[in-house]
């Protein structure tokens, strides 16, 4: 009987081990699982719990720098009328009909301006797309189902009168609401957000525009310059041509040395050089000119051939110069409404830590059928007993989201930091724009009018020397190397009326161009830690961790 008793104790722990076995390494798996899921929770939160996340200082705004000594020093009066800021169409200063028509044809043409644009339509519709969350949507549904169940099928295996049959079902939904209920403004910031990013686009297109007509402007005012020394270079290749022959005619003659040839011809073919230099100058200009209209460069060919002299033209010093500066420069509205749009997505950042509430509405006709006659449907269908209708309220609550959401938080207080520096250097940037310009047209004017000076000294010995000519007190070379030295300070003179031509481009385009549509220097700038939602939502990083 014992031993009766030990073999089916035996037989049946045989059988019962594998399974014992089985389940002992399930359920191993399985705290193993829970324990590394366990772990990982708690080092989430401890590492979140400990990150930045009261982070409440935020990069500042600087104030305009000063420029007062600057103004003074630069030569120029200040102009104490309010409409003292260079005009829209700034260029016709200038007095030059081609000039006008090149940059016209520019702002008609010119690829990157229209690249501009149409980047300046996608921000448009940016900030429909995140308007339209402010509203409930509306839509319909509509489906229809046509199904047969198997005779040998699950379905047949419960209910066997069900196997074989065949099933019509219809649902239309003609109204069908959604809405989020922007309780803590998170659509509100993202429109706003949307819109300063627009606006952002908005002030850089005509950023785009300004540095396009100041630099068909400055093209053209060099290529200008260039012609005109062209003209001379020509002139002086062709003095230096007549030395050259005078030298070999009295080195022939026994009247001079072989030295006098070469230095004659060195001279010759240094003056060859620079008409080269200066022409391939003038050529470079042109074929910008010719890019920035949009056009080849066969366009611009010959069109500096007679044209009349270009006017200085030197903006006027405007009043609260370093104050207005944002009002009138468009890359520094840009900059600050990208710092603004990025404080508007700290907000919305906050708000995913906060309970969200959105609202569904629906209501339509149901029926279902179990054959296969459209006729037996559409008589369920159509009648008040199909009709039905829902109203679900929804209720988000984030509770752990292993510091995703603080790391969202983090990077837009990053991104906003960047913006706010990124204004202040445009800031800076403008202001030594302006110094810059102001010191440079100051040292081409000074150095304008002293080699005005330098001309006429010029002009006078070679009239001098033309007289002694004729009473046979001078030779022919004296008379072509006066003619030289007159013709190499036109050279110098041209050079510097080109300078002064450009830095006062450089000027129009410090003062920002005629753009006046810069935001109110005196508007509070944006404070994103300032608002109600901070406390709140530091306390709850610093108990569930983001």
């Amino acid at each position: 009987m014992t031993q009766k008793v030990l073999t089916a104790f035996k037989s049946l722990s045989s059988k019962l081990k594998p399974r014992i076995i089985l389940a002992w390494c399930h359920f191993s798996r399985v705290y193993r699982f829970i324990r590394a899921c366990f772990f990982i929770i708690t080092i989430s939160t401890v590492v979140s719990a400990c990150g930045p996340t009261n982070q409440t200082e935020r990069a500042h705004f600087i104030d305009p720098p000063q420029l007062q000594q600057t103004l003074a020093t630069s030569g120029l009066k200040i102009n104490y009328e309010e409409a003292s800021w260079p005009k829209e169409e700034w260029w016709h200063n200038y007095k030059n009909l081609e000039l006008n028509r090149l940059i016209t044809k520019s702002l008609q043409d010119n690829q990157n301006l229209k690249k501009a644009g149409e980047t300046l339509q996608a921000a448009d519709a940016s900030v429909r797309v995140a308007g339209a969350k402010l509203l409930p949507s509306l839509q319909s549904d509509y489906w229809a189902r046509q199904s047969r169940n198997p005779i040998r099928g699950v379905v047949a295996s419960y209910n066997p009168l069900q196997g074989g049959l065949e099933k019509t079902a219809f649902f239309l939904t003609p109204f069908v609401m959604t809405w989020e209920l922007d309780f803590w403004g998170k659509n509100r910031a993202a429109l706003e957000a949307a819109i300063g990013v627009a606006t952002a686009q908005t002030a850089e297109f005509e950023q785009t525009r300004l540095l396009l007509t100041t630099g068909v402007t400055r093209a053209y005012v060099r290529g200008y310059a260039y012609s005109k020394q062209l003209e001379i270079t020509t002139e002086l290749v062709s003095l230096r041509k007549e030395l050259l022959t005078l030298a070999e005619t009295r080195f022939e003659t026994g009247l001079d040395t072989a030295d006098g040839i070469q230095m004659a011809r060195s001279d010759y073919e240094s003056s060859i050089r620079r008409e080269a230099t200066v022409r391939a100058a003038l050529t470079i200009q042109q074929d910008a000119l010719a890019r920035m209209i949009g056009e080849g460069p066969d366009a611009t060919r010959g069109i500096f051939t007679n044209q009349k002299n270009l006017i200085l033209s030197i903006p006027k010093i405007p009043k609260n110069l370093p104050i207005e500066l944002l009002a009138h420069r468009p890359d520094l509205a840009a900059a600050l409404s990208r710092a603004e749009a990025a404080a508007e997505r700290i907000h919305l950042a906050k708000t995913l830590f906060l309970p969200s509430i959105d609202l569904s509405v629906a209501s339509g006709i149901e029926a279902s059928v179990t054959t296969s006659s459209m006729s037996l449907l559409s008589s369920r269908l159509f009648t008040p007993g199909a009709s039905g209708f829902s109203v679900v309220p929804g209720f988000h609550l984030p509770i752990f989201q292993a510091g995703r959401l603080t790391g969202t938080l983090e990077i837009q207080r990053a991104e906003y930091d960047q913006a706010v520096n990124s204004y202040n250097e445009t800031l800076l940037q403008s202001a030594q724009q302006v110094a810059d310009s102001l010191a440079n047209i100051k040292r081409a004017t000074t150095e304008f009018e002293a080699q005005n000076h330098l001309v006429q000294a010029a002009n006078n010995q070679l009239q001098l020397a033309q007289t002694r000519l004729q009473d046979g007190l001078k030779d022919r070379r004296e008379i072509l190397m006066e003619q030289i030295d007159l013709l190499e300070s036109k050279f110098i003179q041209k050079t510097l009326d080109g300078d002064r031509m450009v830095a006062s481009v450089d000027l129009y385009q410090a003062l920002g161009g005629g753009y006046s549509a810069g935001p109110n220097p005196l508007k509070p700038r944006p404070s994103p830690e300032s608002d109600p939602l901070t406390p709140v939502v530091n306390k709850i990083q610093s108990i569930t961790g983001g």
